[in-house]
């Protein structure tokens, strides 16, 4: 097997979604209590993993409610340009989030979209989210012991154990929660809350809007690896 020159790891919920299905969920269906709990992971006061427990516990629906309502969630219309880029390049594309396969495999599982043939053989690393009639629960599987940052998905973690070849490590995500793995990533792409978090910490990024942009990016981006190590830390081209 070829060595791949990068490995693209993509966040969820804002990044690939147009809109965050787990605030969407909640927005409909929780207690209002969930932005108390909001405010707590915000303040840095508690970690994603027991921020998200405490809000599903808070949510009420049905799985027929739950599923019109990821029905109506977008995805951002440069996704298959991004993966028609990878998947010519031979480079793995990989999906970590804190949020939930529930919501993950119902929105890129719609009938008539090409998503699923295009990620046979990447990896989705999330939470999972469970139903007991119309009450709902969380599980963090990723690890099951939990991380020091109290992540409800370690990405860093993540990140090393999928990248086994050392591959040039490429991070595309969009929120507060994406920037433990923007840290440990080689070229980070990265809009709204995590762009904000790139310019407060300086760490160099790739501003994006959306993946079509991504997509050109990463073209351009190993049209320059020379070697693989070259690039690493050191994202300053604007595609």
């Amino acid at each position: 097997m070829t060595t791949p020159q990068a490995i693209v790891f993509l966040d969820f919920d804002g990044t690939i979604t147009r809109r965050d299905a787990t605030d969407v969920m909640l927005e409909a269906f929780a207690d209002r209590r969930w932005l108390e709990i909001e405010e707590e992971w915000v303040a840095g006061r508690i970690g994603s993993r027991k921020c998200l427990a405490g809000q599903v516990d808070l949510m009420t629906a049905t799985h027929e409610q739950v599923d019109q309502l990821l029905d109506r969630i977008e995805v951002d219309p440069g996704l298959p340009a991004l993966l028609d880029v990878c998947a010519a390049r031979s480079v793995p594309v990989h999906i970590i989030s804190d949020g939930f396969d529930y919501c993950i495999q119902r929105i890129l599982g719609r009938p008539g979209q090409r998503f699923r043939s295009y990620l046979t053989g990447s990896h989705i690393v999330s939470s999972t989210l469970r139903a007991n009639g119309v009450r709902w629960h969380a599980e963090f599987p990723h690890p099951i012991e939990g991380c020091a940052h109290g992540c409800a998905t370690c990405k860093p973690a993540a990140m090393e154990l999928l990248n086994q070849t050392n591959a040039l490590t490429v991070f595309v995500g969009d929120g507060f929660s994406d920037r433990h793995a923007a840290a440990t990533a080689d070229v980070i792409f990265a809009k709204d809350k995590l762009a904000s978090f790139c310019e407060h910490t300086s760490l160099p990024y790739i501003p994006f809007d959306t993946l079509a942009a991504v997509a050109a990016g990463i073209e351009h981006l190993l049209g320059a690896v020379r070697p693989k190590t070259a690039l690493r830390g050191k994202a300053s081209f604007v595609p």
